[in-house]
């Protein structure tokens, strides 16, 4: 899927490195489609890492996507430089009378904080009320997902007694659900929390599903019926080195952190790590861009409040 982002966001040179089909401004303008509109929530504090990953993923499907990304006007961003959230970030105050095919819910370092706790958590839960009626398809990461759990579903998040750290093994557990689709019946994918959620809480509600879950980081991937509302507590967007980075930075910080499981070669932190999780990621946004964003999202986009 080509993805059309401005020509000057870091994260064009580096993707256009890697062979992923990017278009620029003026090219998508040419174009007599009508183009997927996705919306990154982008929560994480290194935005430009994010953007990045994220992107990554949701270049490999045949469909032109306009990508907008949005940051939390009741939050100051410490680690993005404000030159680069002025060009590129919108607020929410900026998209609140648009519509979109989809929105991406980033993860954020804050699972150890209560949900009310959070700065920007009022201007949050109105974004995902908003989704509701604005947004086809939303898809929460991490973080992201234990809030969008919360509070659609009043789905409590449990502290776990240690980080939850490293690339686990997952089984699918629902076989013919379209956003499982080609996927292997084990995958890994990659996880860093310090929180949960519990399968017995979520199997209380009538209108989710657990799709996929692990024995050692427990649930994975859920969704509603309608796959209008996608959670994934783990980071399948995360590159090579992520893992490593946050591993170097808890050690500097001297945080009881353990190395991060089935990642490193051989335990040795001097080989460089193998990727075990990318054709699952990629697979995961594009059945969800194709099977329940582009397939399904009305060509109106805003007879959306009309299909709900």
């Amino acid at each position: 899927m080509p993805i059309n982002i401005p020509n000057d966001l870091p994260a064009y040179s580096v993707l256009e490195k890697e062979n992923v089909f990017l278009m620029t401004e003026q090219r998508a303008k040419t174009q007599d489609i009508r183009a997927l509109k996705i919306v990154i929530v982008n929560l994480m504090p290194k935005k430009i890492e994010t953007e990045t990953q994220i992107l990554r993923v949701l270049g490999n499907t045949p469909l032109q996507v306009d990508i907008e990304l949005v940051q939390m006007s009741t939050h100051t961003s410490k680690n993005t430089p404000q030159e680069h959230l002025l060009k590129f970030y919108k607020t929410f105050d900026d998209i609140k009378e648009n519509y979109y095919d989809g929105m991406i819910i980033t993860g954020a370092p804050v699972e150890q904080i209560d949900f009310e706790q959070v700065d920007y958590w009022n201007e949050l839960c109105g974004i995902m009320e908003w989704s509701k009626t604005h947004v086809f398809s939303v898809f929460h990461i991490c973080w992201g997902a234990q809030a969008g759990l919360y509070y659609h579903y009043n789905i409590q998040k449990h502290l776990l007694s240690k980080k939850m750290f490293g690339i686990y093994n997952h089984r699918i557990t629902m076989v013919n659900h379209p956003l499982l689709r080609g996927f292997d019946e084990e995958f890994f994918a990659p996880h860093s929390r310090h929180t949960t959620v519990y399968a017995k809480d979520i199997e209380k509600c009538e209108n989710l599903d657990v799709l996929a879950i692990s024995n050692e980081a427990g649930v994975y991937l859920i969704a509603d019926k309608e796959c209008r509302q996608i959670f994934v507590t783990g980071h399948s967007e995360y590159d090579r080195y992520t893992l490593h980075n946050e591993y170097q930075r808890d050690l500097s910080q001297k945080l009881n952190i353990d190395m991060p499981y089935n990642y490193y070669n051989s335990d040795d932190i001097t080989i460089r790590p193998s990727i075990k999780w990318r054709s699952h990621a990629n697979l995961l946004y594009q059945n969800w861009l194709n099977y329940f964003v582009y397939q399904k999202t009305p060509f109106n986009i805003e007879n959306i409040k009309i299909s709900l």
